[in-house]
């Protein structure tokens, strides 16, 4: 079904696929596996006859029995793209319901089966949302819905399951598994990786390391042992928060389209991870919280002062004590400019910062993170999902937070880096707030674990009580399918 041989692609001043070649037979699943940058995507969007612009390619890719190249990519509904940023694929002017019919028409799918294959609602309150108001799991999830409903012979995947909650990953992995046709999984998931795999590809610079059926089970090079053993030292670190008799973050029946009567205090130098199924309202809190969006009723204090409900109304010493780091980061940036600008931008609007010195304070806690000065200095489109996460970290210290509020933030990263990031996360003096589907990550790096089902906060308490005992059943169901990575804990 798929063919690739010699494949290079080279843009001025760097190779990002070396002479990749790769084989996948019909009704197989081929996983491309490395860290950011190692050219996972590059190589995945080939298989669609796309190449980054400039690029001089050279290699044979063949899909379906079709030669693909730039200028003749695969027929219509042969390949299925499934993006990791949904959000840059969907058209936020039209409802999800125009689209999908849209679709239906051209290659003569079912909705309502797509939606339901995609674990989505087919009624009509549903079909008439835009997709900003669909939380980044669901989005996902439309997406893939959007990708079955044009019949492909090959679905390329890329972390389909960032970003979603243990109950809804099982079923998109057994979506995906049962769908017969040729698979290309992009992922940093490895225990996904390991349950849909027929064949492993590792990469690492564009070239391949290794590659076969049992690679992450026996892996030969150290590189692929690093990525299969990589783990945060966050757990075993942890110093307790000494007791505050004033919560930094006091929030008082909160209430939204979304949330209902939602209380919650954080205190100075206290870890949370509020964990929840896609769509129970994660995100739309720490959006509150952070300013990014109002509510309708109830309070947030900061510090014991009440903060606006409109955003507009916040000034810049409250939009500085209080940082976001967007799920999808790519969607955060201006693509048009540096990342070091946009980053130094930060410390220049909320702090005071010289232009100068905030460039050079932006290019040192970029290098903290892992980007060197050539990385920032290109624009976003330059760097990879996993590198622009770690930009926009970089972007949101600038301001020198009390609390920072990291949205599903490690969910594009190789283990590798992703226990590079947590470590770094628990090494900063400042309130954490974590959003996060992984509920090892969360009993790694959090103090206390707050639950929300529906809009409602329906468990709260110490992470290891809630993880380990879960109370509700809606925490048992999360719990229940990384019962084994709660355990390892």
């Amino acid at each position: 079904m798929i063919d690739v041989d010699g494949l290079t692609v080279a843009v001025p001043g760097r190779t990002l696929v070396d002479g990749v070649s790769l084989t996948l037979p019909a009704a197989r699943t081929l996983a491309l596996v490395g860290a950011s940058g190692s050219g996972k995507t590059t190589t995945a969007l080939a298989l669609l006859g796309e190449h980054p612009p400039g690029a001089r390619v050279t290699g044979r890719v063949t899909v379906a029995g079709h030669e693909v190249t730039p200028a003749q990519p695969p027929p219509p509904g042969t390949v299925a793209f499934i993006p990791q940023h949904p959000s840059a694929v969907l058209n936020p002017v039209l409802r999800i319901g125009t689209v999908l019919r849209q679709i239906a028409a051209r290659h003569g799918g079912d909705v309502r089966d797509a939606l339901h294959r995609a674990r989505l609602p087919g009624d009509r309150a549903f079909l008439r949302r835009f997709p900003h108001q669909l939380s980044g799991g669901q989005q996902q999830r439309l997406v893939l819905a959007h990708a079955l409903l044009t019949g492909p012979s090959v679905v390329v995947a890329d972390e389909p399951t960032t970003g979603q909650d243990a109950v809804t990953r099982a079923e998109i992995a057994a979506e995906l598994s049962g769908l017969g046709v040729a698979v290309v999984l992009l992922s940093h998931d490895l225990d996904l990786v390991r349950e849909l795999a027929d064949q492993v590809v590792v990469l690492r610079g564009g070239r391949v390391v290794e590659s076969g059926p049992a690679v992450l089970n026996a892996p030969r090079s150290d590189y692929a042992r690093a990525l299969v053993t990589a783990r945060p030292r966050a757990a075993a670190d942890r110093v307790e928060p000494s007791p505050e008799p004033l919560p930094l973050l006091q929030v008082a029946g909160l209430g939204t389209e979304v949330l209902h009567e939602v209380d919650l205090d954080v205190f100075p130098g206290e870890r949370l991870a509020v964990v929840g199924r896609s769509g129970s309202g994660k995100t739309t809190l720490a959006r509150c919280i952070a300013g990014l969006r109002p509510w309708t009723s109830g309070t947030v204090r900061l510090a014991g002062r009440p903060l606006p409900r409109s955003p507009r109304r916040r000034g810049r010493a409250d939009l500085a004590r209080v940082q976001y780091v967007f799920q999808d980061a790519r969607a955060s940036f201006d693509p048009r400019r540096a990342v070091v600008e946009q980053a130094a931008r930060t410390a220049v609007r909320l702090r005071g910062t010289p232009a100068p010195a905030a460039r050079e304070n932006a290019f040192a806690t970029l290098a903290s993170l892992g980007l060197d000065r050539e990385t920032a200095r290109r624009r976003p489109d330059g760097l990879s999902g996993g590198e622009l996460q770690r930009a926009a970290l970089a972007r949101a210290l600038l301001a020198r937070p009390d609390m920072l509020i990291c949205d599903e933030i490690t969910s594009g990263l190789d283990p590798v880096t992703q226990a590079d990031v947590l470590d770094l996360l628990t090494g900063l003096d400042l309130t954490l707030v974590v959003i996060s589907h992984d509920l090892p990550i969360a009993a790694r790096i959090a103090d206390r674990v707050a639950v929300l089902h529906g809009g409602r906060l329906v468990e709260h308490g110490p992470a290891d009580r809630v993880l380990r005992h879960p109370a509700h059943p809606v925490t048992r169901a999360l719990t229940g399918l990384t019962e084994e990575s709660s355990h390892a804990v």
